[in-house]
């Protein structure tokens, strides 16, 4: 595989890593109301954990932006709108129409899910959302850097509207933005890092000081959900924390190429869009499972539940892969694609 392939394959196993890391330490926090170690890993990653995935989701843009619509709609908003509305509706059939026994709350949920993001799926629909955006903007012939200028803006400006849609595009879109306009100078740091490990490995330790000194700064709070940065939450600090850190993420991943044991975390940032969709469902069985057994001490029970979500969408998915039945559930079937653009092709990262 092309090392330009690799290392951002990599990025994108770090970054699914982290996505399922923070929601197995909130959930088992939220239940049990106390805080194991993975909730400090977190509270580091905060500023850079889901700005890194929209950063990679952007940096093949420019390969497809120029298509004409139908072509780049079926790639980039099509694909993502099919996974968002199937996993939508068995994960809001599967919690609220059978565990909740609530067929009524089920049919509100799914009718609600069209407008507003559903669960962890948010990420999967804001990619639509701002890929389509994007080609908008491109075809306006809109300036680079006046759109990433207003969209870091919008960042900083910290919009609550109560429209999650909303709030998720003014807090994201710079990212995925900066994917799009940064990927030349990413790629390059990326292969100078390869080439410079002994350099590359001091840049990161500093990184990871300063983020971490600004992070647990005056006015951190640790809460068993969702942590309070320090100064690393004020406008403008968080944004630059975000972009330096997903930089710091590019840098580890291609260092991480260098290493041929750790082929296993590439090999699972190239099935990340398999995990992202379902990992949820085998997360709440086994935190249930788990705590029902007696096991409740928050770095023990987030850690288990973690390797389970992790696995559990790889091990469905080589199941589909062998058995040939339920392939729809990661690959987009001929009836998905927009007419004229049907063509089969393996299943990507929500991050391509």
């Amino acid at each position: 595989m092309n090392r330009r392939l690799e290392w951002v394959d990599m990025a994108k196993g770090l970054s699914i890593f982290l996505v399922v890391m923070m929601y197995a330490a909130s959930s088992v926090g939220e239940d049990t109301g106390g805080v194991g170690v993975l909730h400090w890993a977190i509270a580091f990653a905060t500023p850079f954990r889901m700005p890194e995935f929209f950063l990679i989701s952007g940096l093949f843009l420019s390969q497809v932006i120029d298509r004409p619509w139908r072509a780049f709609a079926d790639r980039r908003v099509v694909h993502y709108l099919y996974f968002y509305v199937l996993w939508a509706l068995i994960h809001i059939i599967f919690k609220v129409g059978l565990l909740a026994a609530d067929p009524g709350g089920a049919v509100e949920q799914i009718g609600l899910a069209v407008i507003q993001p559903y669960g962890v799926l948010w990420f999967i629909y804001m990619l639509a959302v701002v890929g389509a955006v994007t080609k908008l903007l491109h075809g306006l012939n809109a300036p680079r850097w006046a759109v990433f200028g207003v969209a870091a803006v919008l960042q900083m400006l910290s919009i609550h509207t109560g429209s999650y849609l909303i709030d998720q595009f003014a807090h994201y879109f710079v990212f995925f933005y900066a994917g799009y306009v940064l990927a030349p100078a990413l790629f390059r740091l990326a292969d100078w890092a390869a080439g410079h490990a002994a350099l590359a490995l001091l840049g990161l330790a500093v990184w990871a000081i300063l983020n971490a000194a600004l992070v647990f700064s005056p006015g951190f709070a640790m809460h068993p959900i969702h942590p309070v940065m320090g100064y690393a939450g004020l406008p403008g600090v968080h944004l630059l924390l975000a972009l330096i850190g997903t930089a710091a993420l590019c840098v580890i991943a291609a260092l991480l190429t260098r290493l041929p044991f750790m082929n296993w975390l590439r090999w699972m940032g190239s099935k990340s869009l398999v995990i992202y969709v379902a990992f949820v469902l085998p997360m709440g069985i086994s935190r249930t499972l788990l705590i029902k057994l007696g096991v409740d001490e928050p770095t023990v029970l987030s850690l288990a539940i973690m390797a389970i979500s992790i696995v559990s969408p790889l091990i469905l998915y080589w199941l589909v892969l062998r058995t040939g039945l339920g392939g729809f559930l990661f690959e987009r079937p001929a009836w998905a694609h927009l007419p004229g653009t049907t063509r089969r092709r393996p299943v990507t990262a929500p991050a391509e």
